[in-house]
């Protein structure tokens, strides 16, 4: 009978759990393997597993599947602080929202093609591939563009 649950047990880590769209191991840790998600940080993490009282160090295959739909509904409807959402005074709506994988992913890119078409400063960096906020480019963001001053090119010898 030992042998039997422990069998069940070391089957229900070995499956894969999908939340929101992203297949996470069975075997990782509830705490890590949320923070796998497309925005969800290790905060955001922490704070699930608290407010919805769950084990972080309990395994992901261990978990049924109401425990699943408990945690994907409370992230895409999270009751958390302010400070922690990912998207604070939308551009469109001006409301505090939380996105997660593939409409983080859309929101971003259309922010970039909003700030090229109005041609803001930080359009223009987007476009020419530089960064954004005023690091120094001398040494860094150097992305292979062409061979630097010093080096020649090694000829033929005789």
């Amino acid at each position: 009978m030992e042998t039997e649950t422990k069998q069940e047990v070391q089957r229900q880590e070995e499956r894969m759990v999908r939340i929101l769209s992203t297949d996470i191991e069975g075997k990782m840790k509830i705490y890590p393997g949320l923070a796998k998600i497309k925005g969800i940080s290790w905060s955001l993490s922490n704070a699930i597993c608290n407010i919805l009282k769950i084990d972080k160090n309990r395994r992901i295959g261990s978990l049924k599947e109401d425990e699943v739909k408990k945690i994907s509904e409370f992230v895409k409807n999270p009751k958390i602080p302010a400070h922690m959402y990912n998207r604070k005074k939308d551009f469109e709506s001006g409301e505090n929202k939380h996105l997660t994988g593939s409409d983080l992913e859309l929101t971003k890119e259309f922010d970039i093609k909003r700030l090229k078409k109005i041609k803001s400063y930080r359009g223009y960096r987007h476009m020419s591939g530089l960064p954004l906020r005023g690091q120094r480019t001398k040494s860094n963001f150097r992305k292979n563009r062409r061979k630097g001053a010093g080096i020649k090119k090694k000829g033929k010898k005789k």
